[in-house]
């Protein structure tokens, strides 16, 4: 029962901010995004951002495609057999 009693002050502690001083990255990332260097800003993250926007690029078409596909084979019109 005592552990449980101790919980509230865990948790306490892992979100203090006095605990662990964290390193402010925001500048850093700022500079990354801010040269120019002729990439488009959704790619300036590195390969994991292309991978991810290819991924995204490829779900997308490919959504599109199977919605027209379903939205023709609605369109035709049902054989008597």
């Amino acid at each position: 029962m005592r552990h449980l009693l101790s919980v509230p002050r865990l948790a306490s502690k892992a979100f203090s901010t006095t605990v662990r001083q964290m390193k402010n990255k925001v500048p850093d990332r700022q500079k990354v995004f801010l040269e120019d260097n002729g990439l488009p800003v959704h790619i300036k993250g590195g390969s994991t951002d292309v991978l991810l926007y290819r991924l995204t690029m490829t779900i997308t078409l490919a959504g599109t495609g199977f919605s027209c596909y379903w939205l023709l084979f609605a369109c035709m019109p049902k054989s008597k057999a």
